[in-house]
């Protein structure tokens, strides 16, 4: 029984335990996967770990979003790729938000390589 509560405190994807966060932690690390909103957490939340490194992974993502914007200039094909990955990022915004909300840090394919690069 004490190893089934052990391990709902547990990252499954990590196997790390989860972080106890204040509901103000939670707050500023969903606000980081809602756009060029990601700044806020970014610039105010500088010596949180858990915070930078969703605000960071935010950060990309508002990036990338601003870069597909202009696949749009392509004819046709264009906005069917633009169509396409914004509903992507949606998703993984949502999925980021989820796993704020939980505690957890989780990595977005190929963008979390660009976030680790960030120093602020």
């Amino acid at each position: 029984m004490e190893n089934q509560t052990e391990q709902s405190h547990v990252n499954h994807e990590t196997n790390e335990p989860k972080a106890k966060l204040s509901d103000d932690n939670k707050a500023f690390a969903v606000l980081s996967y809602l756009g060029l909103l990601s700044l806020i957490p970014l610039l105010l939340k500088k010596n949180d770990e858990f915070v930078q490194f969703h605000a960071r992974q935010g950060f990309v993502l508002a990036i990338a979003e601003i870069a597909a914007c202009f696949l749009n200039i392509i004819p046709f094909i264009g906005p069917i790729f633009w169509m396409i990955l914004g509903f992507v990022f949606v998703i993984v915004s949502i999925v980021g938000i989820m796993k704020a909300l939980e505690g957890e840090k989780w990595e977005i394919p190929v963008l979390s390589e660009y976030a680790k690069k960030i120093k602020i």
